[in-house]
């Protein structure tokens, strides 16, 4: 029996176990994912394997990145073919060849900025890529609360945003992503809302209603919409709240809410979610899915055990 989730033209299948893991191995958890040009799969984890790649069918290919990374984080396709890829636990952002040759290093690998000082990086999260120039915008992150922008060679621009609460500022910059007109859409998880901004980092409005935003995905593909993956709470007091997350919302890019995937709890069966992190669409309109599923439940069971982190959502 299959299960399906979403409404609408927003309907989705879901399939679990899609991919096929060599013998032995484990994601142990999924922080990100991207899809190339031939449909191919490319899955960012915190297991021994970091970058994992798969054929559309689910086939394994290959895998690269082993011990380059103290804990991946982001994961970003360029048009150009290389991929971004960001370590948040050594404050580095490095682009590679889809084959995993290391072709750029921004920041010092394992040498953080001051905490909130504004400059790159510490603890950064995501990039981004300008449509129209190729400049890089980097979500800076846990230790800091910037934006910062980059040219296709890794000279730093400027950057923007401090810790606050109002329009411009940020209360953990947790991701980012651009739609087709350059706009820069920043996920503020911890003041639970989207800010939308222009290339040169000036506001332009934000979206509401959201709960700890932190995956942010806007399609390529013909229509853009943008997913958003969101965290359940993550205080004592409020951890077994209904209606919160885990779970993903697709927006369109003026704001409107279209459809929402997942249950108004956590949990194991297909249509939940533990904790949706990054997230890709294919050519097909297909749909995938990497949870942080160690970090937030798993890890902390008695005892500890890995849990579902990786999907994929077949559109119907």
């Amino acid at each position: 029996m299959t299960t399906r989730i979403g409404s609408g033209k927003l309907t989705y299948e879901v399939l679990l176990d899609w991919a096929k893991l060599p013998a032995g191995w484990s994601f142990l958890e999924v922080t990100d994912v991207a899809v190339d040009h031939k449909d191919r799969v490319y899955v960012f984890c915190r297991g021994e394997h970091p970058l994992i790649i798969f054929d559309q069918e689910g086939n394994f290919l290959n895998s690269w990145g082993e011990g380059e990374f103290k804990r991946p984080h982001g994961l970003t396709l360029s048009p150009d073919g290389s991929l971004y890829c960001v370590d948040d636990g050594a404050h580095v952002v490095r682009k590679y060849t889809l084959e995993g040759k290391l072709l750029m290093t921004l920041g010092t690998p394992g040498q953080a900025s001051p905490f909130h000082g504004g400059l790159p990086f510490n603890r950064p999260t995501k990039v981004a890529i300008d449509p129209k120039t190729s400049d890089l915008y980097v979500a800076d992150g846990y230790g800091n609360s910037r934006v910062h922008k980059f040219s296709p060679e890794g000279r730093h621009l400027f950057s923007w945003g401090q810790p606050g609460s109002d329009p411009g500022e940020f209360n953990l910059v947790h991701s980012v992503c651009t739609d087709k007109e350059g706009h820069v859409y920043v996920a503020d998880r911890e003041n639970h809302r989207v800010q939308i901004f222009d290339s040169q980092g000036r506001y332009i409005t934000h979206w509401n209603n959201l709960h700890r935003p932190c995956g942010l995905h806007i399609t390529d593909h013909g229509e853009q919409l943008c997913y958003v993956g969101e965290l359940a709470p993550g205080l004592a007091v409020n951890e077994k709240f209904p209606n919160l997350g885990p779970r993903i919302s697709i927006y369109n890019l003026e704001g409107k809410r279209l459809a929402r995937l997942g249950d108004i709890r956590p949990g194991e069966e297909p249509h939940q979610f533990w904790a949706p992190h990054g997230m890709a669409i294919d050519s097909h309109g297909n749909l995938y899915v990497g949870e942080v599923s160690w970090t937030f439940t798993g890890s902390k069971l008695n005892p500890p055990r890995e849990l579902r982190s990786f999907r994929k959502l077949v559109r119907v």
